[in-house]
């Protein structure tokens, strides 16, 4: 079979392995351009690769619109698209990039949500208990909250990756890049007893940190529904994620004087930029405290 006349999901696997061989794409990516791309050539109908063009791509996002995507979302599928497009061009596959000089949307610049100092320590009094169980549930709140690292990060996670005497971890995040995150005196300490009662035999460390009832990793969707169910034991009145543990972790260290670059590094943002959304927050706090403590404000 020819090149011009291969199926679409031959270009669309043969893209993807580029992305984990070559641009050290991470499985999240890898997943998220794989749905895109089986969502837009779907969309498409029956054509063949000659056949798409600007208007096509038009088109396409038009569709995206009308279904009410996020913009941030509608960004991610061009972005996917200027990608696999651009790699079809290098391989000489279609003789120039069709999506490449569409703009990039505006991403709604949101603030994040968080939880107040309070509300945190009541989602982690929601974990009291010995079974192993609560031990780990509240091992992962106090370590996301303490760390701000990711759920993918959190679950990816594996016994040698933590080294309690100096408190530090070893994060894998977006890119497959690594850093070193500190975590606090009580992060640790839940961390050592959710450790002390999941003893295992081996003396391994690529072991998972956090288990499931099977006793192997525990997914992303898994902590989500634990921080749900904590969420519920807790009455907190607000929505609540993994990512808000996050959110809250900068927004704190901010407002308590940390510098912008530290919690970027700590956040593991490639750009400032990314990282400064936060400081929207603190502003706006600051703000609300002067407003009710000035007298002629």
């Amino acid at each position: 079979m020819s090149e011009s006349v291969l199926p679409f999901n031959s270009y669309v696997d043969r893209f993807l392995r580029f992305l984990e061989a070559e641009k050290n794409a991470s499985p999240h990516t890898i997943k998220n351009y794989h749905s895109d791309l089986i969502e837009f050539f779907s969309f498409l109908g029956k054509c063949s690769l000659s056949d798409i063009n600007y208007l096509s791509i038009r088109r396409f996002l038009a569709h995206l619109k009308e279904k009410q995507f996020l913009r941030s979302t509608v960004s991610r599928k061009l972005a996917c698209l200027k990608s696999f497009f651009k790699y079809l061009t290098r391989e000489h596959l279609v003789s120039a990039n069709p999506a490449s000089g569409i703009a990039t949307p505006k991403r709604e610049r949101r603030l994040p949500s968080f939880l107040e100092t309070k509300e945190v320590e009541h989602l982690i009094e929601t974990t009291k208990g010995d079974s192993w169980e609560m031990k780990r549930d509240r091992a992962i709140l106090e370590m996301l909250y303490s760390s701000g690292i990711r759920v993918s990060e959190l679950v990816g996670l594996n016994e040698g990756d933590i080294d309690l005497l100096s408190s530090l971890l070893k994060v894998r995040g977006k890119g497959k890049k690594e850093r070193i995150v500190p975590i606090g005196s009580c992060a640790s300490d839940a961390i050592k007893e959710y450790m002390d009662i999941t003893q295992t035999d081996s003396s391994s460390n690529s072991i998972p940190l956090f288990l499931n009832r099977s006793k192997t990793r525990l997914t992303d969707r898994s902590v989500r529904r634990i921080i749900l169910k904590c969420a519920k034991r807790a009455d907190l009145k607000k929505g609540i994620s993994p990512h808000t543990l996050r959110h809250t972790f900068a927004t704190h260290l901010l407002d308590r004087g940390a510098d912008l670059r530290s919690v970027q590094e700590l956040l593991g943002h490639a750009h400032l930029s990314t990282t400064q959304i936060y400081t929207h927050v603190s502003a706006k706090r600051l703000r609300e405290a002067y407003d009710q403590a000035h007298p002629r404000a």
